[in-house]
């Protein structure tokens, strides 16, 4: 568990900070974590993978990797640490952040009595149907858009084409978007050019776009949680 806490005297509300697929280890991850206190969350990032995240490695069996980590075996470290969270460290509300991975669980625990009060994901992955209708909170997506990756094509040095967000891709976000609209709770979906899949946690802040969307997909999500975890 890694856990930063603010200066000062805190927010009534705390952070719990859902990370991609690469954990605790991953330096992004914990600074984001870092930022979030200092923006006046007291924020936690558990280590929803028990010491076994993804590799940083080409030849990573992501496959196996979901098979092993899925809701039967993510959902109760999730569910230990809010009740930590609200137990022991006494905090009222509780604003829910993923990134990739993470993003799906957000939204499973905004959903009625499971713990949550407020959510927000980035790039979220393989989100279902029923866990988006089930959300008993707002919700907040930030969604990369098409980013040109680029190359050189016969010595041109003309881009080699658009990446879109596999993961999240545009007919699935309008999708999501529909449901949100079914549920009757506060939504924001919130589209950021020139960013990919990532672009939350790992976006590549030499490139303008992606360094915009980096810190604009954050604020974004402090603004929704002053916005609406108490309301």
């Amino acid at each position: 568990m890694y856990i930063s806490r603010p200066k000062g005297r805190p927010s009534d509300t705390a952070v719990l900070y859902l990370p991609d697929a690469f954990g605790i280890p991953l330096l992004q991850n914990r600074l984001l974590v870092d930022s979030f206190a200092r923006a006046g969350f007291l924020t936690v990032m558990p280590d929803i993978f028990r010491g076994d995240p993804a590799p940083h490695d080409i030849t990573f069996d992501a496959a196996a990797f979901l098979a092993k980590h899925n809701p039967n075996t993510t959902d109760p470290v999730v569910e230990t640490t809010i009740n930590y969270i609200r137990n022991k460290l006494g905090v009222k509300h509780v604003a829910v952040t993923g990134y990739c991975f993470g993003g799906r669980y957000a939204f499973r625990f905004l959903a009625k009595g499971r713990g949550a009060d407020v959510g927000f994901a980035a790039h979220p992955s393989l989100l279902q149907d029923d866990e988006v209708l089930a959300i008993d909170g707002p919700a907040s997506i930030a969604a990369a858009g098409k980013c040109m990756v680029p190359g050189d094509v016969e010595g041109s040095g003309a881009d080699l084409g658009v990446e879109i967000d596999s993961l999240f891709e545009p007919e699935r976000r309008l999708a999501v978007e529909g449901l949100l609209g079914q549920t009757a709770q506060p939504f924001q979906i919130n589209l950021y050019s020139g960013t990919q899949h990532g672009f939350g946690t790992r976006g590549n802040v030499s490139i303008p776009e992606q360094k915009f969307g980096k810190e604009e997909a954050f604020w974004q999500a402090v603004r929704w949680f002053n916005a609406w975890s108490e309301a």
